[in-house]
């Protein structure tokens, strides 16, 4: 959105005031149940996500068709298979709808869908099935946002040689980083973080039980972790997960563009797009 005001207002189709009156709407929308920050892709490169786990199932429908009054495009997480059918049944059918019932996440879109910048590639390691649920919200955020993945899935450390080929594999595909999803006691993030050259993000899941179960001593083992530069978020937060490696993927591909232009005298195959 902000591109295009900025594009009309240089082709000189949009006056300067106008302009501005445009980019300050982009600011917030208020709505009946919500004020929605509808500037976040702007400033960010990521748009607002609505957590669906909470919220009534009207307010989500108003929430939802605001974003694609505005945007054309609305991403939603922990949103129930029953809420995913209501919400379904009130919007308009020639939207593209994606969803994920194992992730609980889904994206709406007004056709032909949103144009999204192509990123590089996030590897995702799971340490068991227990574990994949989240990081199925995290691939379909990441993929949403023009990563690539790459799933392994059941590498946890109680086979430790499990993890061996699967690193292997993300180091020779040059990855820009790699998100590692493990509950019990967590320590496959700091296995993966102690090996690997790229970043690594750890998420503690709620799978464990007993004393500190829930995801409790995996998030307490990550944060206290003797790996160097292992970043970690919250308990079976793979949004944020999934988030912070697509801005370290689109930072490294920026990057490669910015040099490949100043030092090597190269034309990036992105440029211009």
């Amino acid at each position: 959105m902000l591109r295009r005001i900025l594009s009309e207002y240089k082709s000189g189709n949009l006056s300067l005031d106008d302009a501005e009156k445009m980019i300050r709407l982009l600011a917030l929308k208020e709505i009946e149940s919500a004020c929605l920050d509808i500037s976040r892709e702007a400033r960010k490169g990521i748009p607002e996500i609505v957590l669906a786990e909470g919220k009534d199932t009207q307010s989500l429908i108003q929430i939802a068709a605001a974003f694609l009054e505005e945007s054309g495009w609305v991403l939603i997480t922990r949103i129930s298979g029953e809420k995913m059918e209501s919400l379904k049944a009130a919007i308009d059918p020639s939207f593209q709808i994606k969803y994920s019932a194992r992730g609980r996440v889904a994206s709406i879109s007004k056709p032909p869908g949103p144009a999204r910048e192509m990123l590089g590639r996030v590897a995702l390691f799971t340490a068991g099935t227990s574990d994949l649920g989240v990081a199925e919200e995290a691939r379909f955020i990441l993929e949403e946002m023009g990563c690539s993945t790459h799933l392994y899935r059941d590498v946890g450390i109680a086979g430790l040689h499990r993890v061996f080929p699967a690193l292997k594999d993300s180091i020779e595909m040059d990855v820009d980083a790699i998100i590692v999803f493990a509950g019990m006691e967590g320590a496959l993030a700091s296995v993966v973080s102690s090996l690997a050259p790229i970043p690594v993000i750890g998420v503690p899941t709620s799978s464990g039980y007993g004393y500190g179960g829930k995801g409790v001593a995996a998030l307490m083992a990550m944060l206290q972790s003797c790996a160097p530069g292992l970043l970690v978020v919250n308990i079976d937060n793979g949004v944020g997960a999934a988030v912070a490696a697509a801005t370290i993927s689109r930072l490294r591909w920026q990057g490669s563009c910015l040099r490949k232009s100043r030092f090597a005298g190269e034309t990036c195959q992105h440029e211009g797009e």
